[in-house]
């Protein structure tokens, strides 16, 4: 699981002008540090990782097929004049091309293509504003469904 979800967020940092990436949802108790988790370049432009559901199931043979859901939520500052909205659009597109080019994210997963859900790598779930850490944010939830088998008693 620790390999995944590293893969996963090695991805996403991969992508240039992304900004931070956390391999887990960050929290901080007091607002500013919470901000500075998520800052780029003097603004907000960061990223999480979340495993939200695992399916496991096993054949006659003893091998367990195991499908986990990751969510991938993204923050970034509003600048209206700048068309970040777009921008951010634009980052998300480019984090789904990075998984689309690498399907077993390196060979840590069988398949991020799911025929159950049928789904293919990087799936836009929501996306709108948000008020984050005290400024006004485009966010994005992303889901990924990645699939991987082990034998039983393994």
């Amino acid at each position: 699981l620790a390999a995944i979800r590293a893969a996963i967020a090695g991805k996403i940092a991969a992508v240039p002008g992304v900004g931070q990436v956390h391999k887990y949802e960050r929290f901080a108790r007091a607002e500013k540090e919470f901000r500075a988790l998520y800052e780029s370049t003097g603004k907000i432009l960061g990223w999480n990782v979340r495993r939200v559901s695992k399916i496991e199931v096993s054949d006659a043979a003893g091998l367990r097929c195991i499908t986990n859901k990751w969510g991938i939520k993204g923050f970034s500052g509003m600048d209206d004049a700048a068309e970040s909205e777009l921008i951010f659009d634009g980052l998300i597109e480019d984090i789904g091309d990075a998984f689309r080019r690498d399907v077993t994210l390196g060979g840590v997963v069988d398949s991020t293509v799911i025929d159950h859900p049928d789904v293919a790598g990087i799936q836009v779930e929501d996306s709108g504003p948000v008020m984050f850490a005290g400024v006004l944010c485009h966010s994005a939830r992303l889901a990924l469904y990645t699939r991987h088998y082990i034998l039983e008693d393994a």
